[in-house]
């Protein structure tokens, strides 16, 4: 069984054809600049990679051009459309209608559309790549992988606002979480590894990239996550102020002028490490600065990982206790200096690490860095946000033959 992965963004689409019977991808790349002047393609397969200058105004043309690129006889990877059995797309948000995935129905698109407007940055774009695949591969099986379902275990006394219940219940406004194909990949990579039955187990999960976010998951199941109504909340990050008195965006308004639009993009996109260290949001850039000694590039590093770590703390007290660390994604797998700060000093806890071990590079293996007297282990595992959707894309195609 083959299963197209689509990843859409607003001028961008990333995908992935992964062969689920050995789980290996056959072919990757992305869309970008779609809608804006030199758009490209980067296609890559076994036989290397091809980079296709075309211009594309819409999604449809850009997944008409993947599924050129996937059948051409010189670079492609599969002889024809046929060889696809389904399309697994990352949605971003399932709001409270749905729980775990699901495959496309007219219903389950009408919903989708409903709740564009809690995410309305990624969830219109989520759509036009669903819609562009419907025109392009009519007829093909299309699963729905959402990104907020792994969250949907969430006891109410997490996930509830202290606000009036009738908005709660008229509005919807709570806690969902975000990023949790990644949490749900590396939180079960972890259970297989320390080898216990998933039920005897407590785990905090640390996505940490140009957005991140932590997970607390106990017994495979996700019981709290630091993103809220939207990726805004949690830890600071590359541009995004993370938590923040809400009696700010007031503040704010009277002294720059700012509508609450104004806020919220000032919030999103001025913020975070770059907003502090007026350096960059890349943490290669802040470290560079720190290690030259710009002191608000180090402040920046310094208040992401006192985050991060008290995030940890918290999580540690919701489950009464923690098995595994779990660092992923751009900086948690690569950033050995923030992996250490954040660990620095929660010996309490019993979480030591292993220097020498995490000064290792990331070779897309599970990297253990516990130290031998450390009682929770630490582990960088690399996240696979794609694999995830495939394999939830084939077990509900198995689950629909099963019962049709």
């Amino acid at each position: 069984m083959k299963i197209l992965v689509v990843n859409a963004g607003s001028s961008s689409l990333k995908y992935q054809l992964i062969d689920m019977d050995t789980e290996r991808v056959i072919a990757k790349g992305g869309c970008e600049r779609i809608g804006i002047r030199g758009s490209n393609l980067k296609h890559k397969t076994e036989k290397g990679e091809t980079v296709i200058e075309k211009d594309m105004p819409n999604h449809t043309v850009a997944i008409r051009l993947v599924l050129e690129a996937l059948v051409n006889p010189t670079y492609g990877a599969i002889k024809s459309m046929d060889e696809i059995d389904a399309i697994g797309h990352r949605v971003v948000h399932s709001a409270e209608d749905f729980n775990k995935s699901v495959l496309m129905t007219d219903e389950v698109m009408e919903k989708c559309r409903k709740n564009a407007e809690l995410a309305p940055l990624h969830m219109p774009a989520n759509i036009l790549g669903i819609e562009a695949c419907k025109e392009a591969m009519p007829g093909k099986p299309m699963a729905f992988v959402f990104d907020t379902a792994f969250h949907s275990t969430m006891p109410a006394y997490a996930y509830m606002y202290a606000i009036d219940y009738n908005d709660y219940k008229d509005y919807k406004i709570r806690k969902y979480g975000f990023h949790g194909t990644s949490h749900k990949y590396v939180s079960q990579e972890a259970i297989r590894y320390l080898g216990k039955k998933a039920e005897d187990t407590k785990i905090i999960t640390c996505h940490l990239g140009g957005g991140s976010s932590i997970s607390a998951v106990k017994g495979g199941k996700c019981i709290d996550t630091s993103m809220g109504f939207t990726p805004l909340a949690g830890v600071p990050m590359g541009t995004r102020s993370g938590d923040i008195d809400p009696a700010v965006l007031e503040y704010l308004a009277a002294k720059k002028h700012f509508t609450i639009l104004d806020c919220i993009n000032y919030l999103n996109k001025q913020c975070g490490v770059a907003g502090i260290s007026g350096v960059s949001s890349d943490f290669r850039d802040l470290i560079k600065a720190a290690d030259e000694g710009n002191e608000r590039a180090k402040l920046a590093l310094d208040v992401f990982a006192y985050s991060v770590k008290k995030y940890i703390g918290s999580y540690i007290a919701a489950m009464d206790g923690v098995d595994c660390i779990v660092f992923t994604a751009g900086i948690g797998e690569n950033t050995c200096m923030m992996r250490e700060q954040i660990c620095d000093q929660m010996d309490y806890f019993g979480i030591k690490i292993d220097k020498e071990r995490n000064l290792q590079k990331n070779d897309g293996t599970i990297h253990d860095i516990s130290a031998s007297d450390s009682k929770v282990k630490v582990l960088v595992i690399p996240t696979n946000e794609e694999l995830v959707i495939a394999r939830e894309t084939k077990e509900l195609l198995e689950g629909s033959t099963l019962s049709d």
